[in-house]
């Protein structure tokens, strides 16, 4: 057992911060234990059948509801704890040290720079895996008993970051991240700013850009009854099209019609002379752009190997502007 025990900085590390790690130890446990003791509940009354997607729960089945509200925060949840990652080590294990300077008592005790870095990136990356997975298994334990829904689709940012690979990734970067902004600015709260706006900078451009990875599908299907795609199908845009295959602007028609007289009394005479304008434009066909669900794992892993690489550079740079500072 001796030999699996923490050991010099790790050990020094995880002694510094145990607290915040019993206290995240017991959120974790207390999220697990709320999270099945709702779906116990839940069970306790049927839910009626869907509509649209949603699933709408019986009047006394408080359980059920409760427990939809509490997968929207778990998913929250894992959309910001790479940020909280981030600030944490840029901050209190990174920068502050720096700031105080007991830095240098480690350095005094037959470790090297790169060690002490090392060892607190080494403690940093398995916990903040932990508390991913953590995330993780108490989003799948309450999904499995919230049917799918438009708010619990696969494609929603909480639902996306708490049901996949990418969140340890994300994580993994902001390890790294913390790491050398800690070095960069060492002042704590500023390093623990900065470190957060980097990462959630990082989020931001992948929540905007990551069904860009991928190109949609699209369907086609004649004007007004249009295409049709299922509801497991993540809806990226819609429009219509020429005889030539070009987008046609609508608005180029609702423009025309809006101006001829009589359309706010007449009844009808808006939607007659909308397909009149079609017609002369020669527009006859709708088309729907949708990722189907086969995409998201090619998604996940594409981003996770993108969000890993960065991982890897700004660790790299972190180690070297150690170096560059203690040589």
């Amino acid at each position: 057992m001796s030999t699996l025990a923490l050991k010099g900085p790790a050990w020094v590390t995880v002694r510094q911060y145990r607290r915040t790690l019993w206290l995240a130890l017991a959120l974790a446990l207390l999220a697990l234990a709320v999270v099945a003791g709702l779906r116990i509940w839940a069970a306790q009354n049927p839910v009626a059948p869907a509509e649209d997607g949603v699933w709408i729960a019986s009047p006394y089945n408080d359980g059920y509801l409760k427990l939809r509200w509490i997968l929207e925060y778990v998913g929250i949840a894992a959309i910001v704890l790479p940020g909280v990652v981030a600030a944490v080590v840029a901050g209190p294990m990174v920068a502050r040290e720096y700031e105080s300077g007991t830095y240098q008592l480690s350095l005094t005790q037959s470790v090297s720079p790169a060690e002490w870095l090392r060892s607190k990136l080494t403690v940093a990356t398995v916990f903040a895996t932990l508390a991913a997975l953590a995330v993780m298994g108490v989003f799948w334990l309450g999904r499995l008993g919230v049917r799918q829904g438009w708010d619990y689709h696969w494609g929603h940012a909480g639902t996306y970051a708490a049901s996949g690979v990418t969140v340890f990734a994300h994580v993994l970067a902001a390890v790294a991240i913390g790491a050398l902004v800690g070095q960069l600015v060492r002042r704590t709260l500023l390093a623990m700013s900065a470190a957060g706006l980097v990462t959630g900078a990082v989020l931001a451009a992948f929540t905007a850009y990551r069904w860009s990875i991928l190109s949609p599908e699209r369907v086609t299907g004649p004007l007004h009854s249009g295409p049709r795609i299922t509801e497991d199908d993540l809806h990226m845009g819609s429009g219509m099209l020429t005889p030539a295959g070009t987008d046609f602007d609508p608005s180029i028609c609702w423009n025309e019609v809006q101006q001829a007289p009589g359309v706010d009394t007449r009844e009808g005479l808006w939607d007659q002379l909308m397909n009149q304008c079609y017609a002369r434009n020669g527009v006859t066909t709708e088309y729907v752009e949708f990722h189907p669900s086969s995409h998201l794992w090619p998604t996940q892993l594409i981003e996770s190997g993108i969000v890993l690489a960065l991982a890897a550079l700004a660790a790299l740079a972190a180690f070297r502007v150690l170096r560059a500072r203690h040589p």
